[in-house]
């Protein structure tokens, strides 16, 4: 069985950073496309970035282009988002995602078929 569990959320100021990771288990996800999407109180689900395990090719959404870094260590199985330059409006639940169809299909949610449960990341003024 498939399981995604992020961790590495918190509490912190403008301008600091912040390492979630994914700890992926129950398959080989080689072929897999991996990413993350962020849900902010009272706004609808968003992409943040995504990543074909094998390759390493990423993709980002333009809010957050040259501050966050989407990488994966392909031995340990764990997917990590490098957060940089946090931002107030960075403020959300993040969500480690994944779908066996590892091609195309990367910014909406329905593209994935996997989702972990969350990890809160805060940012303040």
């Amino acid at each position: 069985q498939v399981q995604l569990v992020e961790s590495g959320g918190g509490l912190v100021q403008a301008g600091a950073s912040l390492r979630l990771s994914c700890v992926a288990s129950g398959r080989s996800f080689s072929s897999w496309k991996m990413g993350w999407f962020r849900q902010a109180p009272g706004k609808e689900r968003e992409f943040v970035a995504a990543i074909r395990w094998s390759p390493g090719s990423t993709y980002y959404d333009d809010s957050v282009k040259g501050r966050f870094t989407i990488s994966r260590d392909s031995v340990k199985n764990v997917m990590y988002l490098q957060m940089n330059s946090l931002k107030p409006e960075d403020t959300a639940v993040y969500y480690c995602v994944a779908d066996p169809i590892g091609y195309f299909g990367y910014t909406e949610s329905s593209s994935y078929k996997y989702w972990g449960q969350g990890t809160q990341a805060t940012v303040s003024s």
